[in-house]
């Protein structure tokens, strides 16, 4: 992909959108275009790009225009939209049609059904790894002490469960304790899912975050950043067990710096 002459870069909020214009400008990527959102997209996102256009959350014609006025071919999906703006989304009539051939509304309808739309426009969606895969979670000890037996057996309990879970779109984080299952992520997302879970573990929590089965890689990938150490470690969690292979770890020096720093293992756990 470093022969790209253009990428696009529809960006969320977090840190996500910065790492990837700056791995995709490492790699060689020529021109970087970007898709921001009013109350969601960081400020620093200008300075990385050669174009950029604010739009509001459900302005998928404007969208579409401004990626294919770009002449962009090519684009990635990274970081999330609080749930906030979803709630207060004001869709324009691209977007209710949209919407309205839609029979289940959740990430992964909701998404692809955006991708389908771009590529009607000549915009081919790439994976949300693409530019990171260095970053991506190798398996065993990846970060922080090295864990007891009955750590290791609670993440991969959590992890299996995790993924059935994550098999039925309620979540795709639990949080368990001696084999006991303390929370379930659900809309609320992995940073409240800890908070709750470790306050009932009473700093002997372990967290298991996986991919769905089958996980359209284009959008919502497994992340663990400094924010989500900080909060686990925060509220007593002594161990993250993530997917090997399809878990982002955002800024991955610093993870590591971090997990180090507060005493918290990060483990990859293959999927069997």
């Amino acid at each position: 992909m470093s022969s790209l002459p253009a990428l696009g870069i529809i960006a969320g909020n977090g840190i996500y959108p910065l790492l990837l214009a700056q791995a995709a400008r490492r790699q060689g990527v020529a021109r970087i275009v970007v898709a921001a959102f009013e109350q969601e997209t960081r400020p620093e996102m200008a300075k990385l790009a050669d174009q950029i256009a604010w739009l509001r959350v459900g302005q998928l014609t404007k969208l579409l225009q401004f990626l294919s006025g770009a002449e962009v071919h090519h684009a990635i999906m990274a970081g999330q939209i609080a749930p906030k703006n979803l709630f207060d989304l004001r869709p324009d009539l691209k977007a209710l049609m949209l919407l309205s051939t839609l029979k289940k509304r959740n990430a992964e309808t909701l998404f692809g059904g955006i991708a389908d739309q771009l590529s009607k426009v000549g915009v081919e969606l790439l994976p949300a790894t693409t530019f990171l895969e260095e970053d991506l979670a190798p398996g065993g000890l990846i970060a922080g002490p090295r864990p007891k037996k009955r750590w290791v057996e609670d993440g991969e309990y959590a992890f299996q469960i995790a993924k059935e879970v994550s098999r039925l779109d309620i979540g795709q984080t639990v949080v368990v304790r001696h084999g006991t299952v303390l929370a379930v992520e659900a809309f609320e997302g992995t940073n409240e899912t800890i908070r709750r879970g470790a306050a009932l573990g009473r700093g002997y929590a372990v967290v298991g975050k996986v991919s769905k089965p089958n996980q359209d890689l284009r959008f919502d990938v497994p992340v663990i950043g400094t924010e989500t150490v900080e909060v686990a470690a925060g509220a007593g969690v002594k161990l993250i067990a993530v997917e090997t292979g399809r878990t982002l770890l955002l800024d991955a020096a610093a993870v590591r710096a971090a997990a180090d720093r507060l005493q918290l293992t990060i483990y990859g756990v293959r999927n069997e």
